[in-house]
């Protein structure tokens, strides 16, 4: 009878091994040690790519079976399914690439997480340590390379040093402001031998970040906001990230003050809460934009008032308000905007203390201004900037994001994107109730991870219903994760909204270049259908609007299958709202009649 994989592993660790210095030495090789310290972390996934400086590496994953392994197709994909996994689960994201291509591969995930503050520990092999610098065969300087893109990484040169580094790795991955640490192993160290401990706890002079905020600062914000007569709360990825969801909601619903959410912290507040105004930003809506414009008081909460936010700074700093920003790292408050009452310290730490001195006040906002405030708040929503038309002849690719909303309210399911139109259609147009449920690439805007996210996520969550809405353009970044998902049984959906161009950046050609679309036309697409059969999975094709819902109801039906959906869009639909390059927040292009 046919054996799988986990049958010849297993009889293989049964039968007695060739002697070998990592299998007859009484203490235990770097390999090993590295194996130990992920087991002692709780590692449950590595997704990697083997090669020659990790080959001991692999040798000792082989001969233990608490980890799993997934082998992607590219190092890029690597990153981006431990990135995606992180993301979801709040747990840190392990990748595992080889030295040179493999690194270099690599680099633009590691770049991806460390713009979204993603805790990850990246596991790059290295040519041996008489041989660094001299040109080695598959040498590059991963420190260097990697410097700008990471939190912190360590080149390990003597097997000694390897439990406590990679303690330290993940001490400082998931500490303070999460991001991706780089730990660099050369192969003599992977194979060199030493006696093991992993310690159980870390200290680091040069590493304390501040957990609790100042009180006296506190304090302050508190007397500000209960003062405020045109009040906003902004939050962003922070939040989910110092996993202070309720603390959030919990001061949203004692102040009752209307809130917005950025990109990333889409799911801090449920989109059916009458208080959320929606996503703010160039393609925000109309009424979270201007609120935050008008405001009086603003409270910032794990978000970086950055140029996709907030637009033109001299624009937003043109109406006087007074800003309360509270953050984890200090090199993030007055960056771009000049704060009034700066806090630092730990999300979750700082709301539950302000939760608890706004309980003891004696004030409370006055009801009758609070009121007119929320008046004008609701003469924006008017404006019901998120309306679009619909055709019986084209899907118009709001209806596909709408529909699957529709049809997966109140269920476990997940939502991954690539970057462009579609992104920005997921994320107006998908109603988030919960955190940690829209998973995309937001500071750095990286094609090609929607894919690759969802595996990582339904590896984490199998049970869980998890959907890649991508683009054409997009999705053939890393299409070739497909063969992934077949080999390791993540049955992930896949939308592609088709619209034959690199939808935002025709979009942008056709608003700010008089319509030269300079080379962002795609004449030679792939039948996706059947590449999707190609790699074993089932492909679906739809044209029409009446389509969309059967498909959709075939595609989620399939629950143990990978189905790629080719939904051909209309091909000349724009994102709106949008505010243009150099504009401020509330200079808003509402649709194509406002050109």
């Amino acid at each position: 009878m046919d054996m799988s994989a986990a049958d010849i592993k297993r009889a293989a660790l049964a039968q007695p091994q060739n002697s070998s210095p990592a299998t007859t030495a009484k203490e235990p090789n770097g390999s090993q040690i590295l194996v130990r310290c992920l087991q002692a972390e709780g590692v449950k996934f590595i997704w990697g790519y083997p090669g020659g400086s990790v080959l001991y590496i692999y040798d000792a994953l082989y001969q233990q079976e608490s980890i799993q392994h997934v082998l992607v197709r590219h190092e890029q994909a690597a990153v981006h399914a431990a990135d995606g996994y992180a993301r979801a689960t709040g747990d840190v994201g392990v990748a595992l690439v080889t030295s040179g291509p493999g690194v270099t591969n690599a680099v633009t995930g590691i770049a991806t997480a460390y713009m979204d503050s993603i805790p990850m520990v990246i596991i790059t092999g290295q040519v041996p340590t008489p041989a660094i610098g001299l040109d080695a065969f598959q040498e590059c300087d991963t420190v260097g390379i990697t410097r700008p893109i990471v939190k912190h990484n360590f080149l390990v040169k003597d097997v000694r040093d390897l439990a406590m580094t990679l303690k330290k790795a993940f001490h400082i991955a998931r500490t303070g402001r999460p991001g991706p640490v780089v730990v660099d192993i050369p192969k003599d160290v992977s194979l060199s031998t030493t006696p093991f401990h992993y310690p159980e706890h870390v200290e680091m002079r040069s590493y304390n970040p501040v957990k609790k905020g100042h009180g006296g600062q506190i304090r302050k914000a508190v007397q500000l906001l209960l003062q405020a007569r045109r009040p906003y709360i902004y939050t962003g990825g922070g939040v989910i990230l110092g996993n202070a969801t309720a603390e959030l909601r919990e001061l949203c619903d004692l102040l009752g003050y209307p809130v917005t959410n950025t990109l990333m912290g889409l799911g801090t507040t449920p989109s059916s809460d009458p208080k959320f105004l929606g996503m703010l930003g160039m393609h925000g809506t109309y009424e979270a934009n201007m609120t935050m414009q008008h405001c009086d008081v603003l409270l910032a909460v794990g978000a970086r008032f950055d140029d996709r936010v907030i637009g033109n700074p001299k624009h937003f700093a043109s109406v006087e308000r007074k800003i309360v920003h509270i953050d984890i790292d200090p090199s993030s408050i007055s960056k771009r905007v000049k704060v009034d009452i700066p806090i630092v310290g730990d999300v979750k730490d700082v709301l539950q203390e302000l939760i608890a001195q706004i309980r003891e006040a004696q004030a409370r906002p006055e009801a009758s201004v609070l009121a007119q405030w929320w008046g004008q708040i609701n003469e924006w929503r008017k404006r019901e900037c998120l309306a679009y038309k619909r055709s019986p002849d084209v899907i118009k690719p709001q209806q596909v994001v709408e529909a699957l909303w529709e049809m997966t309210r109140g269920t476990d399911a997940y939502v991954t994107s690539d970057v462009g139109q579609h992104q920005m259609w997921a994320a107006q147009y998908y109603r988030f109730e919960d955190p940690r449920r829209w998973i995309n690439s937001g500071g750095l805007g990286t094609m090609g991870v929607g894919l690759p996210y969802a595996m990582g996520i339904k590896l984490a969550k199998p049970d869980a219903d998890v959907f890649c809405i991508t683009g054409e353009g997009s999705i053939q970044m890393n299409i070739q994760e497909l063969s992934t998902c077949q080999q390791y049984k993540t049955p992930v959906k896949v939308i592609a909204l088709n619209n034959r161009y690199l939808g935002m950046v025709r979009q942008w050609q056709e608003l700010d270049y008089q319509g030269r679309y300079s080379h962002s036309y795609m004449d030679a697409l792939p039948d996706f259908v059947k590449l999707a059969e190609a790699y074993g999975h089932v492909g679906l094709k739809i044209e029409k609007p009446s389509e969309v819902e059967p498909a959709l109801r075939e595609m989620i039906r399939l629950k143990d299958r990978t189905v790629f959906l080719d939904v051909r869009t209309d091909p000349t639909e724009n994102v709106w709202p949008m505010v243009k390059a150099g504009k401020g927040i509330s200079e808003m292009l509402l649709g194509s009649e406002d050109l």
